[in-house]
């Protein structure tokens, strides 16, 4: 097993650990191999980085969650998922497939592994958990409101790992009862 593997691996589990499913089940993961490298984004993607990072994904998340990988900018930060999520969800399918160079290594294995694979414009801010691997800025697609997950393990390779999760909003004032 590699490394990256190993640290990945055992981020995701920690991840996983922290997550209430009431809420739903929709992740999103940005991922840029080049910072795992420790390269500026998008100059660096790498296949064989991506695949490590996915397979250690898919072990932690499968058949839990309704993953999607969010695209680089190139693809206008879209998402690639299963076909059935987007048909869940009403989201709308777009006319792209990633590619390392537009889209990013590791949406580009998210595409390749899936069974239907499409590409969505956005999840209009329905995931309730978001993973930050290397700082491609994942928040938008989180259900509000968003709260930072405080993890142990915050580096695969010299990429930082930010986490976020959705909550209920607090309403109300200091007579308020909640949860």
């Amino acid at each position: 097993m590699s490394e990256i593997y190993n640290q990945a691996k055992t981020t995701f589990e920690e991840i996983r650990s922290k997550i209430d499913t009431s809420l739903g089940t929709l992740l999103v993961i940005g991922c840029s191999t080049s910072t795992v490298l420790g390269d500026m984004p998008g100059t660096n993607s790498n296949e064989e980085i991506a695949g490590d990072l996915y397979r250690a994904a898919s072990e932690t998340f499968s058949g839990d969650f309704e993953i999607a990988v969010q695209c680089c900018e190139h693809l206008n930060r879209a998402l690639v998922m299963e076909r059935e999520v987007a048909d869940k969800y009403g989201f709308t399918i777009v006319n792209a497939v990633p590619q390392k160079k537009a889209g990013g290594a590791f949406a580009t294995i998210h595409y390749i592994s899936l069974k239907s694979p499409v590409v969505v414009e956005d999840v209009g801010m329905r995931a309730i958990v978001g993973i930050d691997i290397g700082g491609v800025m994942v928040g938008m697609h989180l259900r509000p409101t968003v709260v930072p997950m405080k993890i142990e393990n915050r580096i695969i390779g010299k990429a930082f790992v930010f986490a976020g999760k959705s909550r209920l909003k607090y309403i109300g004032g200091e007579r308020t009862k909640y949860l």
